[in-house]
């Protein structure tokens, strides 16, 4: 591996955060934080410039990229912008130790939505407002917007590009990546800027939670402005707004691209989008059954709380309007499987993507059948189009990777948690990136009182959840490392 390139890659990374960051210091002016919260964006804005730009002179050069400096680059620089997206909660005091700071930075960057903060209203501005800009960021990838905006350094991008989009299929929009990154982005910043003025101007919320939590929605990541989350507003307008905007966050980004150019068919074509929608929809018929006839209540409440409750789950976007912990065994049950799916691949979800779902379920089918005839030729197909068997045996390695992951992270989380539901949950939450999970880190808690020890395991579950494990573990291959 070229360390070298990848140092000076990374290096411009951790640039765009300390500027970010630095930036976020006049609109903490703004928003009359103390001046205390002021000098802890400045002070550590500029620090990570300074560092960044020293790193980036240091290892200045002719830099190329192959498949290996890809990964080094995703990995390297997740870690890196995350390491220093901490310190305004650290120079700060808001939260003053060093793992959980680091474990609501990652949560924030991986679009998780976790927290370790308690009572959100009593939490400057400021450092609200650097939350949700970190899940934002963190929305289409830190890496896509460098190679979209700094084209200067010119290296070839599609490797990190490769590593960094989630999903086992990539639909490159154009032949340059950078114009594809800025395609993509401009149809991210587009849907953030539209739910923005619809949460203003149809939903009455203020201009700041507005942003905040559109910047939270697009991203699919769940932080809130409001202790309470979606279920501070009780606004039946606040909850459709959202709940359509995290059904179109979870859909790939090239589809409404192509949508934006003229050609919308393209969403009613693309198969793994109709399965999304068919399990989704199937989901909340079940789930307003079932929480129906189990309190008796509204019809139409309950309709209402499946739907925004389903959809954030699925797309694991993590924001709340209902205490699901409290719905029965069943629902509880089918939400927690729903963390596992997750949304389409080359969206800003998490989870497994509903593509790989399809892969394996028509691979298992083929392997029954096989059973039944051995000599036959059973294909894979989706959307009538054959899927090549490395992408077959690549998504299955995927998911043994994922159970024994989750297997070895469970366990280690039962040292920390009460009870094993909330062990489990609490690594599906992480490593699918949904954020809420079941009791002691159900709907309406935190993850503050797991130990460092586990909010660390977490951590690396989150990494592990966003990069879609193989761009970490790869690292820890020594060949990787060899000339």
């Amino acid at each position: 591996m070229n360390k070298r390139a990848v140092i000076h890659i990374v290096s411009y990374m951790t640039l765009v955060i300390g500027l970010a960051i630095f930036g976020c210091s006049a609109i903490s002016h703004y928003l009359g934080d103390a001046p205390s919260v002021q000098r802890a964006f400045v002070s550590s804005g500029l620090l990570i410039v300074i560092l960044s730009a020293v790193l980036a002179a240091l290892t200045r050069g002719a830099v190329s990229l192959g498949r290996r400096e890809g990964f080094g680059v995703v990995t390297i620089g997740w870690i890196s912008v995350a390491i220093v997206g901490a310190l305004p909660y650290l120079f700060s005091g808001v939260i003053p130790e060093v793992i959980p700071a680091l474990f609501e930075t990652v949560s924030g960057f991986t679009t998780t939505g976790s927290t370790v903060l308690g009572r959100l209203e009593d939490v400057p501005r400021g450092i609200l407002f650097w939350r949700a800009l970190t899940h934002w960021f963190g929305g289409m990838g830190v890496l896509v917007l460098c190679v979209a905006i700094l084209p200067f350094l010119g290296v070839g991008g599609m490797q990190i590009y490769r590593a960094e989009i989630p999903g086992p299929f990539k639909d490159r929009l154009t032949p340059q990546i950078a114009t594809t990154a800025k395609l993509l982005w401009g149809v991210y910043v587009l849907l953030t800027l539209a739910e923005t003025l619809f949460l203003m101007f149809l939903g009455g919320m203020g201009g700041f939670d507005a942003i905040c939590h559109a910047f939270s929605t697009v991203a699919t990541g769940g932080f809130s402005t409001k202790t309470a989350s979606i279920a501070h507003y009780d606004s039946a307008t606040i909850d459709g707004i959202i709940t359509v905007f995290m059904f179109l966050a979870g859909i790939s980004f090239s589809l409404h691209h192509f949508a934006l150019i003229g050609r919308p068919l393209r969403y009613f074509k693309d198969p793994e989008l109709r399965v999304y929608f068919l399990f989704l929809s199937g989901c909340i018929v079940f789930l307003t059954l079932n929480v129906w006839l189990d309190r008796s209540g509204s019809l139409s409440r309950s309709f209402r709380d499946a739907c925004f409750t389903g959809t954030s789950i699925l797309t694991t976007t993590g924001f709340c309007t209902a205490d699901f912990d409290r719905w029965p065994e069943a629902s509880r049950f089918l939400l927690l499987g729903m963390m596992f799916v997750g949304g389409c691949a080359g969206s800003t979800s998490g989870g497994m993507k509903v593509v790989r779902v399809m892969v394996v379920f028509k691979k298992i089918l083929r392997e029954v059948k096989l059973f039944m005839r051995p000599s036959a030729v059973i294909q894979i197909k989706i959307g009538g189009k054959r899927v090549d068997q490395e992408v077959v045996t690549h998504i299955s390695g995927f998911f043994a990777a994922f159970l024994i992951v989750f297997g070895i992270a469970s366990l280690l989380m039962t040292f920390y948690l009460p009870d094993l539901e909330s062990a489990t949950s609490s690594v599906v939450a992480s490593l699918c990136n949904v954020g809420p999970g079941l009791n002691a880190v159900g709907a309406t808690q935190n993850y503050a009182g797991i130990a460092a020890p586990g909010q660390a395991v977490l951590i690396v579950c989150m990494l592990l959840g966003r990069l879609e494990l193989y761009t970490v573990l790869i690292l820890f291959l020594p060949g990787l490392w060899k000339r």
